[in-house]
This record gives structure tokens, C-alpha cells and sequence, in this order.
């Protein structure tokens, strides 16, 4: 496995373009400037020592160093040694509601950006545990496999949107079964789903599948986002908004949360339901409930030791800088003979 240790410093190859446009900008002001005195090849004549190409090298010599030598800075960092390491944990699945109600502003900035901070906050809380991701609206899809990599999670979760699901609607009862499928047979771990979502199902039978989890050792839990006055839902296209949604008679549509329906999922789920209105409300109580359940045990493999290959750039981009160093701009003897740097073109 591969990584940096310091990878913040990899920011510095960002000075690499600016310092190309700085070198271009400086030769042709220089030239120009030499045209002000007169002909150009007259003007070279009364500099015979001067060397353009020398120059040109001495650049390249120091932009190739300093990308060196901010690689060796970040500290490339192998993997040499694999470890089974044994955790203790659950498997869970984390389902999320990406249907366009979930876009109502009655929680800022939106119901499915408030979610994704709720999901956030609780992968700060969990330990080992293995989970995984299921977005659903009409119909649900695993997005992200289990893992126990939140930082994989948290990119995948980054990603979601409205658009993650084609086919409209609030299907809670596939989003149970999808995510059912994803957990594994074991029926020795513990297992749990945590459906977020504003309740507005249209689609099935959300409480015999939660009943169906229970019964094959799955506890459901519900986190609900939105609110009991509930917003309009927004018509969005290229991140421009349209509108909002309107019934066939032409009135705007209100989304609400259905605190209800969550509740009796929960319920049927063997689970917690939380309403996450505002802030952090009931996530604490979510994760004492989650963290309560029977740890099991897992091995999983992971780099136990690294090595480090700093010396690898710091050592060629010294060689290079000490070399850079000693060009002179000044023309040798020698390529004054065999024109080595083809300085007779004053062209950056």
C-alpha cells in the first residue's frame, strides 16, 4: 500500500505552472528589452559569452528539483507488513432516502445534505463497526459494500444525490429488503439498518419488511429528517432551480415529514425511531442504542508497518540543485565551438 505520510505538502506542485509563466514572462521581456537597443543578432554579437540555453537548462534542473523535493517533503510511504488484526463489531447498513422531497428546504440547507451531516456525525461515534451504504427512492441500490474504511464512506457519501436513483418515488420497504440482501448470513454477528429518510412512503409495505428484518435478527432502526410544517420541493436542473413542484391542479406540493410511519417501522424494525430536526437531536441516543448491541468479533488485514521513501527524492533533488548551482550562464569554450545550447535564438 502506498500513501503519504504529509500529504498536505503536495500542494507546493501547485507553484510549478506560476513559476513556468514567471520564466516565459521574464526571457521575453528580456528580449524585447535587447530589441530596444537594436538589431537582435547585433546585440548577441557584443554578448558572445552570454548563454540563453544555459539558462533554459538551469530552470528545467530547478522546476525538476523542486517537484523532488516536495514529493520527499509529503514522505512516500510503502506498505511492507500485512497483520490480521481482530476488532469487535456490527455489521450495519446505513440507508438513505435521495428521493426529490429529500431536496425541501425546511432543514437547511436541505433534508438530504442535513442527512448526510447526521451520517457524518454518527461515523464519528462508531468504532470498528462494518458498514454499509443503500440510497433509495423508488427503488434502493447498494452504493458502497461493507467496509470499515469511514473515510472511504465518507467520499461515497460525498457523492450522493438526488440523481443517484433514477426512478422516483419513497420505497422504504425495498430500501429494508436491498439493504437485507447487502448483510451478510452470518446470524451469529449483530446486525442493523438505519433508514433515514422524511417517511413519505408511496411505494410498499414498509412495515412487514422491518418485521421480516426483525425476525432474521436485524434490528431497523429510523432517523427521521424534516419537519411537521414541511417545505415545497424544489425542481432543480443543472443546479438552476426551476420552480417547485406542483399537483395536477396546479398547486404547489408541501412535503412533510411522516414521523408516523417511521415510528411504526421502528417498531416493527425491533429499533429506535429519532427525529433529527434540528442539530444533533436524538443521534446521541441512536448511537447508545447501536453501541448497547452484542459486539462481534472480526479479523481484518491492515498495514502494521511502512517505509518510508523520502530519501529517494530528497537525495536527486540536492544532486540537482548543487548542479544548477554550478552552470554558469556564461558559454564554455567548447560550446562556443559546437553551439550546445544554441544560444544564438534569444527565444524563450
Amino acid at each position: 500500500m502506498f500513501q503519504f505520510a504529509h500529504p498536505y505538502f503536495l500542494w507546493g506542485l501547485t507553484a510549478i505552472p506560476i513559476m513556468w509563466l514567471f520564466f516565459i514572462s521574464r526571457m521575453r521581456w528580456k528580449r524585447k528589452a535587447i530589441l530596444r537597443y537594436g538589431n537582435l543578432s547585433l546585440v548577441e554579437r557584443l554578448m558572445p559569452d552570454f548563454s540563453v540555453g544555459k539558462l533554459r537548462v538551469r530552470f528545467i534542473l530547478m522546476t525538476i528539483a523542486w517537484c523532488l523535493l516536495i514529493l520527499g517533503l509529503s514522505d512516500p510511504r510503502i506498505g511492507s507488513k500485512y497483520e490480521e488484526v481482530q476488532r469487535q463489531g456490527i455489521d450495519m447498513i446505513i440507508a438513505l432516502d435521495v428521493s426529490k422531497s429529500m431536496l425541501a428546504e425546511d432543514l437547511k440547507p436541505n433534508r438530504l445534505e442535513r442527512a448526510k451531516q447526521a451520517v457524518n456525525k454518527l461515523l464519528d461515534k462508531f468504532g470498528d463497526d462494518r458498514i454499509g451504504i443503500v440510497v433509495f427512492a423508488g427503488e434502493a441500490s447498494l452504493q458502497l459494500p461493507f467496509t470499515s474504511d469511514y473515510a472511504a464512506a465518507r467520499m461515497f457519501l460525498s457523492t450522493i444525490s438526488t440523481e443517484s436513483i433514477q426512478t422516483q418515488g419513497t420505497a422504504l420497504g425495498r430500501a429494508i429488503q436491498i439493504s437485507m440482501r447487502s448483510l451478510p448470513r452470518d446470524r451469529s454477528r449483530s446486525k442493523a439498518v438505519i433508514l433515514i429518510s422524511d417517511g413519505e412512503n408511496h411505494e410498499d409495505d414498509a412495515i412487514a419488511q422491518a418485521s421480516a428484518a426483525k425476525s432474521a435478527g436485524v434490528t431497523v432502526h429510523t432517523l427521521g429528517i424534516g419537519s411537521a410544517q414541511g417545505a415545497p420541493i424544489p425542481e432543480m436542473k443543472d443546479g438552476r432551480l426551476l420552480g417547485y413542484k406542483k399537483d395536477e391542479n396546479g398547486s404547489t406540493v408541501i412535503s412533510r415529514m411522516n414521523p408516523e410511519m417511521l415510528k411504526e417501522v421502528a417498531k416493527a424494525g425491533g429499533g429506535l425511531f429519532v427525529q433529527s430536526s434540528s442539530g444533533n437531536v436524538g443521534l446521541e441516543d441512536l448511537f447508545t442504542q447501536i453501541n448497547a448491541m452484542q459486539k462481534s468479533d472480526f479479523g481484518t488485514k491492515t498495514f502494521t508497518d511502512y517505509e518510508d521513501r523520502f530519501q529517494y527524492f530528497l537525495i536527486p533533488a540536492l544532486v540537482l540543485l548543487l548542479i544548477e548551482l554550478l552552470i554558469n550562464d556564461k558559454r564554455s569554450a567548447l560550446s562556443k565551438r559546437v553551439d550546445l545550447f544554441n544560444s544564438k535564438k534569444m527565444k524563450p
